[in-house]
């Protein structure tokens, strides 16, 4: 069951009606349900209990970095994925242990690399020639060893949208499959550097668990010819990815049917499953990096209509939630749902939902269809917990969101609305 579901026409967050929480804490406001991340995490998480692997599951924090989401997820044992030195920072403020940490991304600073190996994280997962010989450089100066992960391009199409596909030649991801073999070579022989897995993350939003398979095809190849060099190879990071749904997350009488061109949805049961089958021969540690299946689909952003406009061309509801509030739409088109909080019989109009950001991209939806909307209605952008605050910005001056967090039969702010006087340029 989802946690977000209509009753008699009007959307409920857990056992709360979204239309009083935005009555109370006001738009645009973030809701997130707890137990929808709980069921998320648990969905990927038994599988792997079951299998008998050794696993390691890593929270990807760029996904949603609210220090409440982070505490809920390290309570259940997850361990942290991370881009930048702050989301360590995060990571350990908020509960991660230090061998569960995994350090992600082609553009590690100095800075940041000696802080990691100063706090002692699990691994690096390194993407050039270059950072594995910066690594070397920082952990002999420092006296340690740095673990590393060596992250492969193997060009596997993960049929995604362009801005999030990561497995691709094209891509600025990882190592060249072409040029794997001898990076390896060398890195066995760098001081200070304990190479101790592979690393490929082929792409975000991958709804098919075909790529997964080719992937680790792939990767099994690799880990045999690497074993042959002499590496011990003991953990095979895997990435994450696994894609959610976004359109027709809700179905109603008065919401609109939008045609779907992905037909048919892996869960995320079945994604691990699919995985587990294949690396189970190879005998080593996974890994994983889920973010966006966690917190995705446990989070809708609440907005109000301010003002209908009509244009000459076409018809526009104008709102208070602004391409600063959700990005992803303006930034590769992404489409959200979009849900009025009470469903009425009033009919549908195809309009342009925008929002009050100086920019013609600020734009929630286009050429959408849905139940005719007045001045002073509220509505719900769903699936929006993964990459909307964290890409929330204060573009036009504008305030970031409150947040809040249901529980059942309680919920409670989990982050103030920002005030004017904390707007510091």
């Amino acid at each position: 069951m989802n946690h977000f579901y209509i009753k008699d026409n009007r959307l409920y967050a857990e056992n709360f009606l979204v239309e009083d929480l935005a009555k109370e804490f006001g738009t645009p406001l973030y809701i997130y349900s707890k137990n929808q991340i709980l069921k998320n995490y648990r969905e990927i998480n038994q599988p792997l209990v079951n299998s008998k692997l050794d696993f390691i599951n890593c929270y990807a924090i760029k996904a949603n970095s609210n220090p409440e989401i982070l505490k809920l997820l390290a309570e259940e044992g997850a361990g942290a994925e991370i881009a930048s030195g702050g989301e360590l920072y995060l990571a350990h403020k908020f509960g991660y242990l230090r061998n569960k940490i995994t350090f992600t991304g082609v553009g590690k600073t100095d800075e940041e690399i000696e802080y990691a190996l100063k706090e002692n994280i699990f691994n690096f997962t390194v993407e050039s020639m270059q950072e594995v010989k910066v690594i070397s450089e920082i952990a002999h100066k420092l006296g340690v060893i740095a673990r590393v992960s060596i992250r492969v391009n193997p060009d596997i199409d993960a049929k995604t949208h362009p801005y999030i596909t990561t497995g691709m030649k094209e891509n600025k991801f990882g190592i060249d499959s072409k040029d794997i073999i001898e990076v390896f070579k060398t890195a066995l022989k760098m001081p200070n550097i304990d190479v101790i897995g592979i690393h490929s993350h082929i792409g975000s939003q991958i709804t098919d668990v075909d790529p997964y398979i080719e992937a680790v095809k792939y990767l099994g190849d690799l880990i045999k010819k690497v074993e042959a060099m002499g590496v011990n190879i003991r953990y095979l990071n895997f990435g994450g990815g696994f894609g959610v749904r976004y359109k027709n997350v809700l179905t109603h009488r008065y919401i609109p049917f939008e045609e779907d061109e992905i037909k048919e949805y892996a869960s995320l049961g079945d994604h691990i499953e699919s995985v587990i089958k294949l690396l189970s021969v190879y005998n080593k540690k996974l890994v994983i990096e889920p973010g966006r299946s966690l917190v995705a689909n446990a989070g809708i952003l609440a907005g109000k209509v301010l003002f209908i406009k009509q244009g000459e061309v076409k018809k526009f509801v104008i709102t208070d939630t602004g391409m600063n509030d959700l990005m992803r739409p303006c930034l590769y088109q992404a489409y959200h749902q979009l849900v009025p909080l009470n469903l009425k019989d009033t009919g549908t109009e195809t309009v342009d939902i925008v929002g009050p950001v100086c920019e013609t991209s600020d734009f929630l939806a286009a050429k959408r269809c849905i139940q005719r909307l007045e001045r002073g209605d509220r509505f719900a952008v769903m699936t929006t917990g993964a990459y909307g605050y964290s890409l929330s910005s204060n573009y036009n001056a504008r305030l970031r969101p409150a947040e809040v967090l249901v529980d059942g039969d309680k919920y409670r702010l989990i982050r103030e609305r920002e005030k004017v006087e904390e707007l510091h340029y």
